[in-house]
């Protein structure tokens, strides 16, 4: 023992000097030992009752009782503390035996040394195990506190191991209508929730199992309760202990919805079309003039014209008066694949239009193809009867081509117009002689200001974290590019790149990007720096050994660094990838293909470029959370990949429902909004102008 204690000691002995020589060992030993001397049994029971002892020490050859004696009377009382024998000689056939009969240990009287060095020992013991003794008694008197709260908490709250509800409380008894527990403990968790929840329910718990779990995050799950429609259900989880071992919390509050005014319900309602329960033209129209004034904080807008295919067929079909309840079906497959800051109106009879806020225009044409096939494989029920119903859409950007919101949907109108003609069933973004005009002249304006802004570095990088759903040993950040205006206002790449895309200044760009985010991850000893490169750099054929030179010249890590180009693009040129790739491998540099879909089995582009990484994309997070047949592919993608040994991340993750799925589906990494906002970090040094300056000066 390294701190010293007064020490209640029973000596159990007919002969005083024993008692004197106990305390005068333990004295020696630094120890402030209070003997009581115990004669008889009788006095000893005395001694148990009036005193607090924390150890005996019984001299066999003079006492009356032995060993086995002494240590049942003394349980009777206080079983847990040691008995220490003490012998005027002790050899190890009487240790034994004295250990067998229960004492902890015996001594040999002339063994000063030894019996301070055992009183020691097993004071320690005692005083440790009446320590932890005194803990799991604090502990279990918590666990009663916190289940008495459980069950009178007005939070419906259930405890779950291994995915099988343990105990729940009775405002969970009473949300999901169980007469009592026995319906309730000892069945799956998943009973309760729609399928399209449960990949969020279960990643969501394992999540919080393995500590990776954001306090107070909240997920949305849908449950039928009862015999009603589907409830939505807000949960809150963590993780709590038990006498069974860790195990899951799920509260789910009680919906704290404030009183609408009735005047207040029907103006809102006269807003919305009763069909579609999308906005009316005006209201519509009203609504995106004002969105279109405030610029998105990273991407763009994009307009978007959905119309079904061939509905006079539909109406065939079913007839007249069923075809409003086809087109109410309609709609509601259409809110179910947008965003929350996507808004949408029924334009002009069976005519939807929505104002999506998107990463690139790209990203809005997929969300249309996306929403053309699920179409394609969708069933309407009317009745008893079944009605399958296409659409084609048509999509285009908001940019400064369009002077007005007329011109817009003229323009969203004809996107849709080419799709049709082509066949109908598809998505299509606005393609036409007239907008390569308009483009012409936008392009003229802003190749200026790009110029003009590489000469006075008025480039900036931003960063954006990948943060590890296993694990965030690694360090990542998906470098972004800003450009500021006269006046240091941020601009976004959808504004400028586009126009620097067609007029040949990307590699330039690119490069700038590439000299910045190896100072950045130097600055900020990032583990990996992902960088995207242009169509125009992967033709770069002098790109490689530019990149080599900067390695040498800055000494960096190749393998901190990793390029990245969108999939359609790699799938398009295959073998130019290809050798690329290879290239920057042979550099230590490593490859990722971002913007992955799964709309099909995909995998042969993998083993031929054998990337490090791939990007899920991310405008299947949204759908994701509810889609389940998009989870399984997604499952399969991932599977795939971890065969592969190629690490899996997720665009665009924005809430904590799309996180607990991705976990779920065995993702390795997710970016977006929900792990951090895009920061920009660095004001390049002179190194970097100089670089521009030159690329400017060659063209």
């Amino acid at each position: 023992m390294t701190d010293k204690h007064t020490i209640s000691i029973a000596v159990l002995t007919g002969n005083q000097d024993d008692v004197e020589a106990v305390n005068s060992s333990l004295r020696d030993a630094g120890h402030a030992a209070h003997c009581h001397w115990v004669e008889t049994p009788g006095k000893f029971a005395d001694i148990l009752r009036r005193e607090t002892i924390e150890l005996i020490i019984l001299h066999v050859d003079a006492y009356a009782d032995k060993v086995r004696q002494v240590i049942k009377q003394k349980d009777g009382f206080i079983p847990e503390v040691p008995v220490v024998a003490v012998a005027k000689k002790a050899d190890e056939k009487a240790i034994l035996n004295a250990m067998k009969d229960g004492a902890c240990d015996m001594v040999s009287a002339e063994q000063k040394a030894r019996l301070q060095a055992v009183v020691n020992r097993e004071l320690r013991a005692f005083r440790v195990e009446r320590a932890l003794n005194n803990t799991l008694i604090s502990a279990s008197e918590y666990r009663r506190q916190l289940h008495d709260y459980m069950q009178n908490s007005s939070t419906a709250i259930a405890n779950v191991q291994e995915g099988i509800v343990t105990e729940a409380n009775n405002a969970w008894l009473k949300l999901f209508q169980a007469k009592d527990k026995t319906e309730v403990t000892g069945l799956p968790l998943m009973d309760y929730f729609l399928e399209e929840s449960h990949a969020a329910v279960k990643g969501a718990i394992v999540a919080t199992a393995k500590g990776k779990w954001q306090k107070d995050e909240i997920l949305n799950a849908k449950s039928r309760i009862g015999d009603g429609d589907a409830a939505s259900l807000e949960l809150a989880f963590q993780l709590t202990d038990s006498e069974d071992g860790p195990q899951v919390q799920i509260r789910i509050e009680p919906p704290a919805r404030a009183p609408e005014e009735p005047t207040k319900l029907v103006h809102e309602a006269l807003k919305r079309d009763p069909t579609t329960l999308f906005f009316h033209r005006a209201q519509f129209l009203d609504r995106i003039t004002k969105r279109l004034k405030r610029k998105p904080k990273s991407g763009l807008h994009a307009l978007v014209y959905i119309k079904p295919d061939d509905f006079s067929e539909v109406q065939q079909s079913v007839g007249i008066l069923d075809t409003e309840e086809v087109l109410a079906q309609f709609s509601e497959e259409v809110r179910k694949r947008m965003h929350p800051r996507d808004v949408a109106g029924r334009f002009e009879g069976t005519v939807i239009m929505a104002l999506l806020e998107r990463g690139k225009e790209r990203d809005a044409e997929v969300w249309g193809k996306q929403l053309v096939e699920h179409m394609q494989k969708h069933e309407f029920t009317i009745g008893k009867q079944k009605v399958k119903l296409t659409c084609t859409v048509g999509v285009v950007g908001v940019s400064g081509v369009y002077s007005s919101l007329e011109e817009l949907v003229s323009a969203a109108a004809e996107a849709h117009k080419q799709a049709k003609d082509g066949g109908g069933n598809a998505a299509a973004i606005r393609d036409s002689t007239d907008v390569d005009t308009r483009l012409r002249n936008h392009d003229e304006i802003w190749v200026k200001r790009i110029k003009a802004a590489m000469v006075e570095n008025r480039f900036r990088l931003a960063q954006l974290p990948i943060a590890g759903l296993r694990s965030d040993s690694t360090k990542m950040y998906d470098m972004l590019v800003r450009m500021m205006d006269e006046q240091g206002n941020a601009i976004l790449p959808s504004e400028f790149l586009p126009a620097a895309e067609r007029n040949n200044l990307m590699k330039t760009i690119d490069r700038w990007i590439i000299t910045a985010s190896m100072e950045f991850s130097q600055e900020h000893a990032a583990d990996k720096v992902f960088i995207r490169l242009s169509r125009q750099s992967m033709q770069d054929g002098s790109l490689a050994e530019w990149i080599k030179t900067e390695f040498e010249k800055q000494e960096f890590d190749p393998a901190s660094l990793v390029v990245q180009i969108p999939e359609q693009e790699a799938a398009k040129y295959i073998k130019e990838t290809k050798v690329k790739a290879e290239q920057f491998r042979n550099l230590g540099v490593e490859f990722a293909l971002e913007h992955y879909g799964v709309d099909k089995n995909r995998f042969q582009i993998l083993d031929i470029l054998e990337p490090n990484y791939i990007k899920i994309d991310g405008e299947l997070m949204h759908s994701l959370m509810t889609d389940t047949e998009l989870q399984g592919a997604v499952k399969q993608l991932a599977q795939a990949a971890e065969q592969r040994k190629i690490e899996t991340i997720a665009e665009r993750v924005e809430n904590a429902n799309a996180m607990a799925v991705l976990f779920q589906l065995g993702v390795h990494f997710m970016q977006g909004h929900y792990v951090h906002e895009p920061e920009v970090v660095l004001q390049e040094p002179a190194s970097v102008v100089q670089t521009t300056l030159e690329a400017i000066g060659s063209k």
